[in-house]
């Protein structure tokens, strides 16, 4: 977890993932990927038969001096917070965003995403609509998503949400290592409805499993997911969501809002969305 992306609009939203970037990259003594992301609108070169080109270039030079301009903020912050000596680097890239994050975490070998999430056109086409989870569905790495408003407080408790599935399993060690990382304590939470498969011996299973590590396990029978969910979170002072990618309907319905309606996302604490 040495590695974090962080793709930013530069929007308030933004920055405010950009101070959970600077806690985690201070509590791992990581570094920081700082990634702009842009589209150039499509340009029909019939209409600009002679200063096309210069008309691509204007709109990029405008991009790099956005840049150029907000970076110098984020370096501001990173004092105000005392974090002036993690590592900061940064990607300028031209095109689609969840392509580029993907591209980023590639090349710069990236272990962790921590990114906002806003209203703004770009990000919409993200997490909106069918395009919901684009990029946390598409990723190999853990991703941390900090919804608006959301300051940051330190982590002390991870909740992770299970099905008790194969790929639940490394999905909850992935979690206690992060966890670790953050000297954080792990609650795991199934919720058993009337369409449960899952049997008591795969649960005794996952308890032999885990039964000297640092987590605890919890198992609530009803059909009303999303408000058991969230009652959890309230009640075990949960920091941080931990789920796997799988659960896109749930994540989707829980967590992102609605643009249209301009309604709040019902999870006002990070969501760590691990890749299935």
């Amino acid at each position: 977890m040495k590695r974090i992306l962080f793709p930013t609009d530069f929007s308030e939203v933004a920055t405010n993932a950009f101070v959970h970037a600077l806690e985690f990259a201070h509590a791992v003594n990581g570094e920081i990927i700082v990634l702009h992301s842009y589209d150039l609108p499509p340009i029909d070169d019939q209409f600009f038969p002679e200063n096309f080109n210069e008309v691509y270039d204007t709109m990029e030079l405008a991009h790099f001096d956005l840049f150029k301009e907000e970076i110098p903020k984020l370096r501001t912050l990173m004092e105000e917070h005392h974090y002036d000596t993690i590592k900061m680097t940064h990607r300028l890239m031209e095109g689609n965003l969840a392509v580029n994050i993907k591209k980023a975490v590639q090349d710069d070998a990236i272990d962790l995403v921590i990114m906002g999430t806003s209203s703004a056109a770009e990000w919409e086409a993200v997490f909106a609509g069918s395009n919901s989870g684009a990029v946390i569905l598409n990723l190999n790495v853990p991703m941390l998503c900090v919804p608006a408003g959301v300051k940051y407080k330190k982590i002390h408790t991870i909740g992770f949400v299970t099905h008790y599935r194969t790929e639940d399993c490394k999905a909850l060690q992935t979690t206690m290592s992060i966890a670790s990382l953050l000297d954080a304590k792990v609650k795991c939470l199934y919720i058993k409805n009337h369409t449960t498969l899952v049997t008591s011996e795969v649960i005794s299973t996952w308890d032999n499993e885990f039964k000297d590590a640092p987590v605890t396990f919890f198992t609530i029978q009803s059909d009303q997911i999303k408000q058991v969910t969230l009652d959890f979170i309230a009640n075990h002072q949960i920091d941080v969501l931990s789920m796997l990618t799988y659960k896109s309907n749930f994540f989707e319905a829980m967590f992102v809002p609605s643009y249209a309606e301009k309604t709040p996302s019902d999870i006002q604490i990070p969501v760590l969305a691990l890749h299935a």
